[in-house]
């Protein structure tokens, strides 16, 4: 039989989840260790406990005679290139990258699919679609369009979460390159929100690119909704094509 979870453990995993949702914003102060007694129904030994492992893992930080605040996180440089690689992106700045998978199926091609991928309305894709985190926080959520005809059995590897690069490589794409990227900003929606633990009407930061391989031809078609409270994009050299704000 399992051990029930520790007290201390689910007050913090409680308010881990709210500072992440934007409940509590960065440079607000945190309900005294009295309260958040009184709220959880515990010792204030069991709360300073919970806000322990929060300061541990750099969320918040007391001040003396003041209270606990919550801590502003580092936002995250994703440099957007001729060669734009998420887990290179991460582990470059420290970060440790992970995809959660959503769905994965075969889905017909829409207009704005069709005209990136230079297909046929309505052609046959493989689209997979999930969170990505950067040390287990979500910091995007994204949608990746594959032509179905061209790669027939790419489907299972992307559902399975492996990263693009290796299931390209794994069809014999040895490389692929960013033809263009527009930007465009937008408020989160009620199941982005959830998805992303951040407050409806957050700001969104929407990546629309086209990834193409040594041939020219299109590959990918990606949108990806980047937390911008948590995201830096930065643009490299002439390269990553137009961006349109």
């Amino acid at each position: 039989m399992e051990k029930p979870e520790p007290l201390w453990q689910a007050i913090h995993d409680t308010l881990h989840a709210e500072i992440a949702r934007g409940h509590w914003r960065a440079g607000s102060r945190l309900p005294t260790e009295a309260d958040l007694a009184q709220r959880f129904g515990v010792n204030r030994h069991t709360v300073r406990r919970a806000l322990g492992a929060l300061a541990e893992a750099g969320l918040v930080q007391a001040r003396r005679g003041a209270g606990v605040f919550v801590r502003a996180a580092d936002r995250l440089p994703y440099r957007i290139g001729p060669r734009t690689r998420f887990h290179q992106n991460l582990m470059d700045t420290g970060r440790t990258p992970s995809r959660r998978i959503l769905h994965s199926a075969q889905a017909r091609a829409t207009e704005a699919e069709a005209t990136a991928l230079n297909l046929p309305v309505d052609a046959l894709l493989h689209v997979v679609e999930g969170i990505s985190l950067a040390d287990a926080q979500p910091v995007s959520l994204f949608r990746s369009a594959f032509c179905a005809t061209r790669f027939p059995e790419l489907g299972p590897h992307l559902a399975k979460g492996a990263s693009i690069t290796a299931a390209l490589r794994a069809f014999g794409v040895s490389d692929y390159t960013r033809k263009s990227t527009r930007i465009s900003g937008h408020a989160a929606d009620v199941l982005q929100a959830r998805h992303l633990e951040v407050a409806p009407g957050a700001m969104l930061l929407l990546s629309e690119a086209i990834n193409i391989d040594p041939d020219g031809r299109p590959l990918e078609y990606g949108r990806t909704y980047f937390v911008a409270a948590r995201v830096d994009l930065v643009l490299d050299g002439p390269e990553t094509g137009p961006v349109v704000a």
